[in-house]
């Protein structure tokens, strides 16, 4: 295979090939960081590239495999990590100045459980800074760009994720997702990202944003190797105070089951209306993608929206407040080394007090209640995963955010797992993602119906043209 092909396959594809001895984990690593070096100038996904590592790591595996030694399908496969899982000896900078180069002496869980899976680290991926602020304009790194249209943003906050997927410079990607940052650049970039239950992934070496609505996920290009990614991540951590004593199943157990009988929950009315709508585009896609899942068997059953667009203001109400409170000290001590979108937008916690934070609390008590209290009827809840596609840059809104209904951040509120597919794309070859929601720990049940859905179509398979 040329390098490129070598890049795109997807990990079941590459497990395959290593243990027909087609490749080795050395082609895969040199095939991918030959295509970083030759493309990421344009797109900026990687913060910081560990090549000599991930030759190192790649001979290991090579040698491990040779010798009968099989850690599992992600033994001598290359991936990379969004710059906020902290990693020994590895620079980890949250995209911002302030961490520019700061390095930790100790492994997040999920990093460490990605070792002893026989992952290769290729490097640390952009993101907006903090998870918060961006695409940072200060940063000292510059922004990352949407390889389907470097005129175009990536969405955020797991930009780098998105773009390296896209692009062919990884085979897979830890994201993390505090009100969409997982599900968005997946969207936006036409791949593949799940944010699990709450406390299914520990968070333990990973920069928190907000401790309550955090969420640590895989993105991939396709369904099967966000499920054996997710296998590799998931599980109870004494050391992460919010992590769920709750049994891993087998997620790609049933996983071709299919959908018949399903009841797919669209929470319309109210909901996609907010503000300024959803653009014309993308709610056609997204009906067009409902249409598949009604010939795959299952049904559609309109509920009510309100709940989950009042969602909004009570999850950014916490969001800032927890972000406020963990940067304070940095915030007080040295402004000026924050970008100043992330700057602004933590200092609006300082202007909150107890009474609006427990209130949004309270708030997200009854909205959780409420959310629910829609599975007596249906199965799972199905959106758009982003109201419009990615913006360009040279037209971007800093407060675009705020300007359309957010289809993610109920989902971070009420902690329900949920994954954005792609769906399609505009006419101006942008992608446009679904999202599916489900009960609290059914991911096998989102990962199934995301399954059925991309084998029914091929929009997993279209590549952006780089070369």
């Amino acid at each position: 295979m040329q390098n490129n092909q070598l890049c795109y396959l997807t990990i079941i594809e590459a497990a395959a090939a290593l243990r027909k001895n087609d490749v080795s984990p050395v082609d895969l690593a040199e095939a991918t960081l030959k295509r970083i070096q030759a493309i990421d100038s344009n797109l900026h996904a990687f913060i910081t590239v560990t090549a000599d590592l991930a030759l190192q790591q790649a001979r290991q595996a090579e040698q491990e495999l040779s010798a009968g030694k099989d850690r599992g399908p992600l033994h001598g496969i290359p991936i990379a990590l969004k710059d906020l899982y902290m990693t020994k000896g590895i620079r980890t900078t949250c995209h911002s100045a302030v961490l520019e180069n700061w390095v930790p002496d100790y492994d997040a869980t999920t990093v460490t459980k990605l070792k002893e899976a026989g992952a290769i680290l290729l490097g640390k991926l952009g993101m907006h800074e903090f998870a918060f602020g961006g695409p940072s304009v200060d940063a000292p790194f510059p922004a990352v760009r949407n390889p389907w249209n470097t005129e175009h943003v990536t969405g955020g906050s797991s930009s780098g994720c998105g773009a390296a997927l896209a692009a062919g410079l990884c085979f897979g990607a830890l994201g993390s997702d505090t009100g969409g940052s997982i599900r968005t650049p997946s969207a936006h970039c036409g791949v593949v990202g799940i944010k699990p239950t709450y406390g299914r992934v520990s968070r333990y070496g990973i920069i928190p944003l907000s401790w309550s609505l955090d969420h640590a996920g895989p993105m991939a290009r396709c369904i099967e190797d966000c499920a054996l990614l997710l296998q590799a991540i998931a599980g109870f951590d004494a050391k992460d105070p919010a992590s769920a004593m709750v049994a891993v199943p087998d997620f790609l157990c049933g996983l071709k089951d299919g959908i018949a009988n399903l009841r797919i929950g669209v929470p319309r009315a109210a909901w996609f209306d907010e503000n300024l709508g959803v653009d014309e585009e993308t709610e056609t896609v997204f009906n067009q993608a409902l249409e598949v899942l009604k010939s795959l068997g299952a049904t559609i059953i309109d509920i009510d929206g309100r709940p989950f667009s009042l969602a909004r203001k009570a999850n950014q109400t916490i969001l800032v407040c927890e972000a406020y409170a963990y940067h304070e000290k940095t915030l007080q001590e040295t402004p000026m080394k924050f970008g100043s979108s992330v700057r602004r937008r933590m200092l609006e916690g300082a202007f909150l007090s107890a009474a609006d934070y427990l209130t949004a609390q309270r708030a997200r008590s009854m909205l959780n209640e409420r959310i629910r209290a829609n599975f007596s009827q249906v199965d799972i809840f199905a959106a758009p995963s982003a109201p419009r596609p990615p913006e360009a840059f040279s037209t971007m809104d800093p407060n675009e955010q705020n300007l359309g209904p957010s289809f993610t951040n109920p989902f971070n509120l009420t902690g329900l797992p949920a994954i954005s597919v792609p769906c399609g794309f505009t006419q101006g070859n942008l992608p446009v993602g679904l999202q599916i929601a489900a009960k609290p720990f059914e991911e096998s049940t989102v990962l199934r119906v995301a399954h059925s859905y991309e084998q029914a179509t091929n929009w997993h398979d279209q590549r952006p043209v780089l070369e």
